[in-house]
């Protein structure tokens, strides 16, 4: 609050009206500052809100702590506000540091104060009162009324969530009080729940990068043989992309193949994953994706791969290049409505296939809860009888062949957050079934993952979570005990910061298992584009050999 009668000599004063005053001044110099507000009309023990919006972080961090500490000194009924960075050593907390070091602009507090816990204790112990620290996911989705996120989120359509919760993860909001009156300016506090511990395993599983140059987003993958994986649609810093690629291993190794995608149309431009499932009768089914948020996908497409051309049978001559083939099906009933960032699993009943389509989002629902099936053999979408309470809605989450039905895992709800259940569908005599799988401890809520069945343990790989510690790794989930298993990847092998959303797994070989672990990365408005230049492998050997190992650490 300042004083209508305004200086006699402007000294550092830029701007002077009756209502505000701008000034020039070194606020790392508080003698300087001090005498600056006072000549400007300052009263010290009025209400006073100080506001720092990414400016400390610039300083070094005893100048930026000193002013931290004068502040609370001379302003005895202040709050004050700051928004910064943190979470400096996970993968965007990477390449978020590489920016700023490009524009000569370092970030130097979050080093000293990596989390939340570390900015509030800054406060506390600077001569603050009370201090409230918020990610900025918190801040969205337990502070903004939802009705204001309703409306906001309606206002374009927007489907980078995943991009959008790493940044928020990486900011806080921060308020901090002096004097009793000026505790009611400050944030609500966040519920003590609100960030998991997590008992993560002594093991780690090894990352080993393969030289093979490949990457780009939302692609969908699917594995054509033992050592074959098919790839189609996604995009990469050169836009979406218009072709499909096949990821072979011969004894020279992996190799990639890219052939035009000229039959399947509007696919080619999905940014989001279609679901591509095999199934029995031979070849893989692409269902869903989208090439915009206003465009989704309808058709369905049926893709074989001939590894070497034309078959030896026809021609024992022939030396062609892989080929791969697509056609439309052409299916009958009622169809789902269109979606992308859905599963689609092939399910079995009474010696029949079903492609079963759960969850998703599109234009208008912001995760859908429909589960749909469609006969496979007579090309066919059909009612089937399901049993049991149906999951809550969601999109990106995983699903896996299972015991003749499907295992869903995590996913992000309608609300916007990020959920942790693992729910069955199984055949019965009628139809199918949900279950709900009591796993414990629970595993932390995650989406954007991908998940494979080994055995009997359902290993899930990647994603995103918020409130915890570091990033999500491998958790594997016994099918048997329903205990599970928090793992971290050892990615000191791997050259450049692994980010393990909008990419694809396979599992290449269920008697020494290995996860394969395609494109990935994030596409971030403020720090650029970062994509995993090559695939990487994961050893799962180290984990579900080690029986003795599990029951240790789940007992």
């Amino acid at each position: 609050m300042l004083d209508s009668c305004l200086p006699s000599s402007p000294g550092p004063v830029y701007v002077s009206s009756s209502m505000y005053q701008l000034l020039g001044v070194d606020i790392r110099e508080e003698a300087q500052v001090e005498d600056a507000l006072s000549a400007a009309g300052l009263h010290w023990a009025a209400p006073t809100l100080v506001l720092s919006e990414v400016v400390l972080t610039y300083m070094e961090t005893d100048r930026s702590d000193a002013t931290i500490s004068w502040a609370a000194k001379l302003l005895p009924q202040s709050v004050f506000v700051m928004y910064e960075q943190i979470c400096p050593h996970d993968p965007f907390g990477r390449i978020m540091q590489e920016h700023f070091l490009k524009l000569n602009s370092t970030l130097h507090a979050l080093r000293q104060y990596p989390d939340t816990r570390a900015q509030r204790h800054r406060f506390l112990t600077k001569g603050w009162d009370c201090c409230v620290c918020l990610d900025m996911n918190d801040f969205y989705l337990r502070l903004i009324p939802k009705e204001e996120r309703d409306r906001v989120e309606s206002l374009e359509p927007f489907d980078e969530h995943e991009e959008w919760h790493e940044k928020c993860c990486h900011y806080f909001i921060l308020t901090a009080s002096r004097g009793l009156l000026m505790e009611q300016a400050l944030l609500p506090a966040p519920p003590v729940s609100s960030a998991p511990v997590i008992s993560w395993s002594p093991t780690v599983l090894p990352v080993r990068p393969i030289p093979v140059s490949l990457e780009g987003l939302g692609m969908a993958s699917t594995r054509l043989g033992p050592e074959q994986v098919m790839l189609t649609g996604g995009s990469s810093k050169g836009g979406r992309l218009a072709e499909t690629r096949a990821l072979l291993r011969g004894q020279e190794g992996w190799r990639a193949v890219v052939e035009p995608f000229v039959d399947l149309g509007q696919i080619i431009s999905s940014t989001s994953n279609g679901s591509v499932r095999r199934f029995t009768g031979g070849g893989v089914v692409i269902y869903g994706g989208r090439s915009s948020p206003l465009n989704p996908i309808r058709d369905i497409f049926r893709v074989t791969f001939n590894p070497g051309g034309v078959s030896p049978a026809a021609d024992p001559q022939s030396q062609a290049a892989e080929t791969i083939h697509v056609e439309s099906m052409i299916c009958s009933g009622d169809p789902p409505p269109p979606r992308w960032r859905h599963t689609a699993s092939v399910v079995s009943l009474r010696g029949r296939d079903f492609l079963f389509v759960f969850g998703g989002k599109n234009q208008s629902e912001s995760a859908l809860g429909d589960g749909h099936f469609l006969n496979l053999g007579q090309q066919i979408w059909t009612e089937m009888p399901v049993e049991g309470a149906a999951p809550p809605a969601r999109h990106s989450h995983s699903a896996c062949p299972y015991q003749g039905g499907v295992l869903l895992f995590g996913g992000l709800s309608r609300e916007g957050w990020p959920l942790g259940d693992t729910v069955l569908l199984r055949p019965t005599e009628r139809g199918f079934c949900w279950e709900k799988l009591d796993v414990q401890p629970l595993p932390v809520p995650r989406y954007g993952h991908r998940a494979h069945v080994v055995g009997e343990w359902l290993v899930v790989v990647g994603g995103v979570w918020m409130h915890a510690e570091g990033v999500p790794g491998v958790v594997v989930i016994s099918l048997t005990s329903y205990s599970s298993l928090e793992i971290r990847l050892d990615t000191s092998s791997v050259p450049w910061p692994l980010m393990l959303h909008s990419f694809c797994s396979e599992l290449m070989n269920t008697e020494e298992p290995q996860l394969l672990l395609i494109g990935g990365g994030g596409n971030c408005f403020s720090f650029g584009t970062h994509l995993n230049p090559q695939p990487v492998s994961v050893d799962l050997r180290p984990v579900l050999d080690s029986k003795l190992l599990w029951c240790t650490q789940v007992s």
